[in-house]
């Protein structure tokens, strides 16, 4: 008796999975599932994507604030996601060709991403933003308004005469290629020991507002391209004309067969993105960073002051 009750709920639990494979399938095929980075920009765009997307009629799968880049980035190629913001300049180290100087223009870098990952894993990558997420020296307005401080090349001038100038930045960003050392080697941005406070960590808020309070003398911070801090404490970035760093847009990117599914992300998101520039995403940040306001908030807010949701 016992062997019969044992194959009767092992057949009623095959025939239970039988019939939920396809109701699970046909419940994936008609929701996009949504992820983003954990951090407060990642945080921004994912909602921003899920709140337009869902003011079209998509139905959506929040998976917000995922993980990190590689979570994330795992996910997508995995199927187990379907679109996520990236950075262009990633690209460089997703897909092994670092040494492209394509990732140091937006446009180049972003047709080079584009074609690569849809050739290699059938991504697409939708039109980016006009902002940068790098890397970046920012340096207190009132001390950039007075020396006519606007790009690194000006700085690099500032920094070698009477300045004064002080960085705060990490030992990560002073000693790392891709960091301190590329702006030396690009413009000859030389500073003295005494011109610099290595912070512990690689926390921009921390730089950035050790230049905002003047701690121990610091006018000029390591900061991010984006950074909601920078314009909020009163501080510029400066422009990196000769292209120093990679530059890192973000742009939403989709698995082919989901956007078959739903061709409409990418007219609804085109505008929304070509919408976004740095000093915008700065603002935006924040309110999330300084202000301590809810990511989807701030999202909803800013598509409905852009007439893109009501």
């Amino acid at each position: 008796m016992f062997l019969i009750q044992r194959r009767s709920l092992l057949l009623a639990a095959g025939l239970s999975a039988l019939l939920a494979a396809p109701l699970m399938a046909q419940a994936q095929s008609d929701t996009l599932r949504v992820g983003s980075k954990i951090d407060t920009e990642g945080k921004l765009l994912g909602n921003i994507i899920v709140l337009a997307l869902q003011a079209q009629g998509v139905k959506v799968d929040n998976r917000v604030a995922l993980g990190n880049t590689k979570v994330v980035r795992t996910a997508l190629v995995a199927g187990e996601i379907d679109i996520y913001p990236e950075y262009t300049g990633n690209g460089a180290f997703m897909l092994g060709d670092e040494s492209n100087k394509a990732w140091k223009d937006l446009r180049a870098g972003y047709e080079l991403v584009k074609k690569m990952d849809f050739e290699r894993n059938k991504i697409v990558w939708l039109e980016p933003a006009n902002a940068n997420n790098t890397w970046a020296i920012a340096v207190r307005k009132d001390v950039a308004t007075a020396n006519q401080l606007r790009t690194l090349d000006d700085l690099a001038k500032f920094a070698a005469g009477p300045g004064p100038l002080k960085l705060a930045a990490s030992a990560e960003f002073m000693e790392r290629p891709d960091g301190m050392p590329a702006f030396t080697a690009a413009y000859n941005l030389k500073l003295r020991a005494d011109q610099t406070l290595v912070l512990a960590g690689g926390d921009t808020a921390a730089t950035i507002r050790a230049a905002a309070e003047k701690t121990s003398g610091v006018n000029a911070a390591m900061a991010y391209g984006t950074d909601g801090p920078v314009a909020a404490l009163g501080l510029v970035i400066m422009q990196d004309p000769k292209g120093a760093q990679p530059v890192y847009a973000p742009a939403p990117l989709i698995r082919e067969e989901a956007l078959k599914r739903f061709p409409v992300v990418a007219t609804t998101l085109a505008p929304i993105f070509k919408s976004l520039d740095a000093e915008t995403l700065q603002q935006l940040n924040a309110r999330i960073q300084l202000e301590g306001v809810d990511a989807r908030k701030v999202a909803g807010d800013y598509l409905r002051s852009k007439g893109f949701l009501k």
